[in-house]
């Protein structure tokens, strides 16, 4: 695995992790999950950075997913121990990751490509682009978070069907099932996504760390547990600096500065 198989650079206050595997489609094995993990842990120890940016180099493919003849050599708890570890604790750091995520999806993003958009916070899709869940077509089944992901993210109905049939979809498709969050040109789509994480990367990023967590943590709550959690981190919220900042700046008809304090 060469060093440059993920780029790290920063666009102002917004990280770019950048794919770099565009001959093999940025398929994920144990060393390119590795690479990804630690290019995260850079960017969240990053105090410059306020949100991260997501995309694969070249115009074919976000990630196609794993590595056939990889899983191909693998059984069952040797998978578990290596392989499924590894891309399970990825997936759940970057869910888990305090600062906004998005994904510029510039091509295919199929198996644990789509698995890993379902961690990332917002996702913006080449029109030319597609998505799915093939791995019923090796015998096999989402097993990077992507059965339990995908069917708390769209209807349970439509979940099963893509995983059932393992059939690919096209970004339209994806947007009308609520799965991202817009389709553009794929020439515009890191541009796009980049404008949006800056205008994101302008917030108080102690305020997106607690929403963040509010909303993560709430989702797995009963609606009461969850209302008297937000009650809380709203409470953490107000007695941040940034939050009388932005009150300060509102009535003084100016731009707030926001410090993460």
């Amino acid at each position: 695995m060469s060093s440059e198989a993920i780029l790290v650079s920063k666009q102002g206050a917004v990280g770019v992790m950048t794919f770099n595997r565009p001959e093999l489609l940025h398929r994920l094995d144990i060393p390119m999950m590795l690479a990804i993990e630690a290019a995260l842990t850079q960017l969240e120890a990053d105090s410059e950075v306020r949100a991260i940016v997501i995309t694969g180099a070249g115009d074919r493919a976000f990630c196609a997913g794993g590595d056939i003849d990889d899983l191909k050599s693998r059984y069952g708890l040797a998978h578990y121990r290596e392989f499924g570890e590894i891309v399970q604790r990825l997936f759940v750091r970057i869910e888990a990751c305090d600062k906004p995520t998005l994904a510029a999806v510039n091509g295919w993003a199929l198996g644990g490509g789509t698995e890993m958009l379902l961690a990332i916070d917002i996702r913006i899709v080449a029109a030319e682009a597609k998505l799915g869940l093939p791995e019923i077509n090796l015998g096999i089944f989402p097993g990077a978070g992507g059965s339990q992901r995908l069917m708390r993210q769209i209807p349970l109905c439509r979940a099963k069907e893509l995983m059932f049939a393992g059939v690919q979809i096209t970004a339209a498709e994806a947007l009308a099932l609520g799965l991202i969050n817009r389709v553009v040109p794929r020439a515009q789509v890191l541009e796009e996504t980049l404008q949006l994480a800056q205008q994101i990367a302008q917030k108080s990023p102690l305020t997106l760390k607690i929403l963040k967590r509010s909303m993560r943590q709430g989702a797995e709550m009963p609606l009461g547990a969850a209302l008297a959690y937000e009650q809380a981190m709203i409470s953490l919220a107000f007695d941040t600096q940034d939050s009388k900042e932005g009150c300060s700046a509102f009535i003084e008809k100016r731009a707030a500065q926001f410090t993460g304090e």
